[in-house]
């Protein structure tokens, strides 16, 4: 006699655990958990037969096609130079600000952050464009470190957002909605850590020294360097925000302007563009990987009747939802301190999304928390992974560095995030103006 499925269903998310544990990667726990737990549900040539099955129809789905159309934007506008063109322009404009080399990096890192969809991506670059001039200024390592790091974290966010994509994969959710979700709390985001670089360096004028003034002239002329980088943010938010273009098309649109953009850079080389495509193959592999198994695994639980059970017992729970929910994103942030982002949707997500639903939360809204929460895990020890990023590109900066300046900025994301719970406007107003003017 077979036991009960959801006995089954929590001996396996257990078995998952103990897997990772033992130090196998996420997405092959979740996949052999997964078809184990599907062979005994349905036999094994159903369970081999639905894994087949899952990755012809869900991994080659038209919507993941913008994941690396998305990542190939990122890589080809670094070899374009769109990357020392944003920094250029956000010295030039907000250098004379307390901390203001800081304070441009982070913007830089936006802007670089809307024509790419990857968080360590633009952290390594930033590392090379803006930590040695911060350096050079009389910038302490702590600061400089931090505030690439930090920045990198908004493409997580910023649209186009590789991880957005993938939650909205994951949950069934519109992706366009999700990307435009994300890009006023982005720019929130990015207002709050240039507030946090200013107090900081208010506080303790010895970690940065001012730049000297520029002319309008000299703004203008920089502001230019920064044309090509603004044309394809515009391309992009404007195609998603007017409906005109879908996801897709915006990342096949925009790869393809970025491109030329490349091409018309004499620097450029034909060694830069193989590069960025065959980063782009392995980038794009490993993602589908992930994704494939864990939908083997959603799938599992979706037999076992796990998720909705769990979401029945916390919905009955006598308690107000607004402290389950913070119970939830206390288990994201603890986490964050171990798990990469895309390893935290697969282990969560199946169990956690059904109870959400239940507790009346808005799906989208949701998935723009999650997010936030995981750009506080790439920032914070043991395993925060932009921090070692910076690190790794400048070895002449301990880890242990970057960890101790972008403790300030995880002060400030936990405040956003409560900014976010309090008014989730700030989340909805822009895809809501979306729907709106489709009707």
């Amino acid at each position: 006699m077979m036991a009960d499925p959801l006995l089954i269903g929590v001996a396996g998310a257990l078995a998952m655990l103990i897997l990772i544990l033992a130090g196998m990667r996420i997405a092959f726990a979740a996949g052999l958990v997964g078809l184990v737990g599907l062979i005994v549900l349905r036999g094994f040539d159903p369970a081999v037969g639905l894994g087949g099955l899952l990755a012809y129809s869900e991994v080659s789905h038209y919507t993941l096609s913008v994941v690396p159309l998305f990542i190939l934007i990122g890589y080809l506008s670094f070899h374009a130079g769109l990357t020392q063109g944003a920094f250029d322009a956000a010295r030039a404009w907000l250098g004379r600000l307390p901390g203001g080399l800081a304070v441009s990096t982070v913007f830089a890192a936006a802007g670089f952050a809307a024509v790419s969809g990857a968080s360590t991506a633009t952290a390594a670059v930033f590392a090379r464009v803006a930590v040695p001039e911060m350096l050079k200024s009389g910038y302490s390592q702590r600061l400089a470190g931090a505030v690439v790091a930090v920045g990198g974290t908004l493409a997580a966010l910023i649209p186009p957002s590789a991880i957005l994509v993938i939650y909205g994969v994951l949950v069934e959710q519109s992706i366009g909605a999700l990307l435009l979700a994300g890009f006023v709390p982005g720019l929130v985001t990015a207002v709050v850590y240039a507030a946090t670089v200013m107090i900081t360096v208010k506080l303790d004028p010895g970690l940065a020294q001012p730049e000297p003034v520029r002319s309008f002239v000299e703004k203008l002329r920089a502001l230019k360097s920064a044309s090509g980088l603004l044309a394809v943010i515009l391309i992009i938010v404007g195609g998603l925000y007017t409906g005109w273009m879908t996801p897709t098309e915006v990342g096949g649109v925009g790869a393809f302007i970025v491109f030329v953009m490349a091409l018309a850079r004499r620097e450029t080389t034909r060694r830069d563009i193989a590069v960025a495509l065959i980063d782009t193959a392995k980038l794009t592999a490993m993602v589908m990987t992930i994704v494939f198994c864990a939908l083997i695994f959603v799938r599992f639980l979706g037999f076992t009747g796990l998720p909705p059970a769990l979401a029945e017992m916390v919905a009955g729970l006598d308690v107000p939802r607004l402290y389950v929910l913070l119970a939830i994103l206390g288990v994201y942030l603890v986490l964050g301190m171990f798990i990469d982002g895309l390893g935290m949707l697969l282990l969560t997500l199946p169990v956690v999304f059904p109870v959400i639903l239940k507790l009346g939360y808005d799906p989208i809204w949701f998935g723009v928390i999650v997010v936030k929460m995981i750009e506080i895990g790439l920032i914070t020890p043991p395993v925060g992974l932009n921090c070692f990023v910076v690190s790794g590109v400048r070895p002449d900066i301990p880890v242990e560095t970057v960890f101790r300046g972008a403790v300030p900025f995880v002060i400030a994301d936990l405040v956003t995030v409560g900014v976010m719970i309090a008014f989730p406007d700030i989340v909805l107003w822009l895809p809501g103006q979306m729907a709106a003017g489709g009707e």
